[in-house]
């Protein structure tokens, strides 16, 4: 016993060492249960097909011939697709060699014999537990139908109906609205027991010898159920005076407890309405790899969001007030209720492998610090503009990792000066900056291959596209060449500052390099 401990000790050890293994490994695992998977999507039509496939095979053989290729496929290769997908979440759920070399740590830890008991036993009741899930139950009696002796086994086909649980997401979210109000409906459950019964006891007294339609106990909570349920199919109607007095409480009960279910599913979805939206917008917005975030949904944000062109960029709004996320919903944006200067908030979003910029625009220096700060630490590649009170905060936004600081009130307070004393000068800055059709200004960043690397600022004709050369900002750090000499060689990661005609600058960048 102790050769084979050994050699699966060494097969465990050999497997967690392997690259290929763990790649197949996760990619099953990916496919069959990470939802942002693309192949999961079409894995799971694939699966829809079959299942709707039998079951319409099922009942077309009701009454028809089925041809035997018709039945190899239902019987035998559907089944074998199911029975493989139950495999492998059997394989990927528990991680046997994974439970070996800990057991493998402990007992060297402990100076003790190594043992194969302890983890197999581990394993056992992981796989077991996962096993007796309704929604692996349902999986295994999909499979029972490649039984073909037991004949009585093919009428399960109607049971792999029940599979689209596992692949239809709006199925799954009514199922999640209901687990979310599983104490009201069980409380609602036992009271409608308890009324069917002392229904059917009280018609059964009643109607039993009188009562032709009533032969037994069974008949009588039959009544009660549909009464209750307020069917009324008439092959059961009540004779005596005792048993309609009866039959007209119930029905008043039944009303009361299909209002009280109603109101409580209602009132169920109404309450996970606003996750169920903000999940769908995540799954959307985490589609892009590149997209905006802005926090916070004051004024600051409603004047930035009036910008025709920010809502072409794939943006969310993130705000932890209701009545304010409500507005921003109102108003048509895509918004979420949350609170942005939490980590896990951000973890919501794939921003660690996009390129993302995060807007800080709620009031609190604290909280846009904060939430600086937990960008950064998630990816330090994140680019994060921060509103800040004063100037004096400006290098502790810094500290925290703000690329750039917003400072609102100094920039209203130099505008006024600026339209007391050049008020012509405020009029074009103002038609500039509020995009009138005057003129623009607008960035170019100079990547690797780009047509405009390496040359002269005299070599191109900004004049002829009506367009001026206001600045280069030199690698894109921060040191800017204001009006450069014509002899000025434009490098790798430079940034152009331009002025003129939006279809002037439209025609540059196409001009040049579609890359830019």
């Amino acid at each position: 016993m102790v050769w084979f401990n050994r050699l699966f000790l060494g097969v465990a050890k050999s497997l967690n060492h392997s690259k290929y293994y763990k790649d197949i490994k996760k990619y099953f695992d990916d496919i069959l249960n990470d939802t942002e998977n693309p192949t999961k999507k079409y894995i799971d039509l694939l699966m829809i097909f079959f299942i709707i496939s039998s079951v319409v095979i099922l009942v077309y053989g009701v009454e028809n011939q089925v041809p035997k290729w018709l039945d190899f496929y239902d019987l035998y290769f559907v089944s074998v697709v199911f029975l493989v997908e139950y495999l492998l979440r059997l394989w990927v759920h528990t991680d046997l060699f994974r439970l070996v070399l800990d057991e493998e740590k402990r007992a060297h830890f402990l100076e003790t014999d190594f043992s194969l008991s302890r983890p197999m036993k581990r394993a056992l009741k992981r796989t077991l537990e996962y096993m007796l899930t309704p929604a692996m139950i349902i999986d295994f009696v999909a499979i029972m139908p490649i039984l073909r002796e037991f004949r009585i086994l093919r009428v399960v086909i109607i049971f792999r109906l029940f599979k689209l649980l596992r692949y239809t997401r709006s199925i799954n979210q009514f199922i999640e609205v209901l687990k979310y109000k599983q104490f009201e409906l069980t409380l609602l459950l036992i009271l409608l027991a308890f009324v069917m019964t002392a229904a059917g006891i009280a018609i059964y007294l009643f109607e039993v010898h009188v009562n032709p339609n009533i032969d037994s106990f069974f008949d009588a909570l039959y009544w009660a159920l549909i009464t209750i349920a307020t069917v009324g199919y008439g092959d059961i109607s009540p004779v005596t005076p005792e048993g309609r007095v009866v039959s007209m409480i119930i029905i008043v009960i039944g009303i009361t407890m299909i209002s009280f279910a109603t109101s409580v599913i209602v009132s169920a979805f109404s309450e996970k309405l606003i996750e169920l939206k903000e999940n769908q917008i995540l799954g959307q917005l985490n589609r892009g790899e590149e997209f905006l975030l802005v926090c916070g949904y004051g004024q600051m944000t409603k004047m930035f969001m009036r910008r025709e062109e920010t809502t072409r960029h794939n943006y969310i709004i993130i705000e932890k007030n209701k009545e304010r996320y409500l507005q921003a919903v109102k108003d048509g944006y895509n918004a979420i209720l949350e609170d942005a200067s939490r980590h896990d908030a951000l973890m919501k979003f794939k921003i660690q492998h996009s390129k993302t910029t995060i807007l800080c625009l709620i009031n609190s220096d604290i909280e846009n610090i904060y939430i600086s700060l937990n960008a950064k630490s998630i990816s330090p590649e994140i680019r994060v503009i921060a509103r800040a009170s004063n100037a004096s905060m400006i290098q502790k936004f810094k500290r925290a990792g703000v690329n750039d600081v917003l400072l609102p009130d100094m920039i209203a307070s130099m505008m006024m000066r600026v339209a007391i004393s050049r008020p012509h000068l405020y009029k074009a800055a103002h038609a500039i900056f509020a995009g009138k059709d005057i003129a623009v200004l607008d960035e170019i960043r100079l990547f690797h291959g780009d047509g405009l690397v390496g040359k002269r600022v005299g070599e191109i004709d900004f004049r002829k596209m009506r367009l001026l050369l206001m600045a280069v900002e030199r690698g894109g750090e921060g040191e800017f060449l204001f009006n450069p000499a014509a002899d000025e060689v434009l490098r790798e990661n430079d940034v152009l500052i331009l002025m003129g005609y939006r279809i002037g600058l439209e025609h540059f960048k196409d001009h040049y390099d579609e890359s830019i």
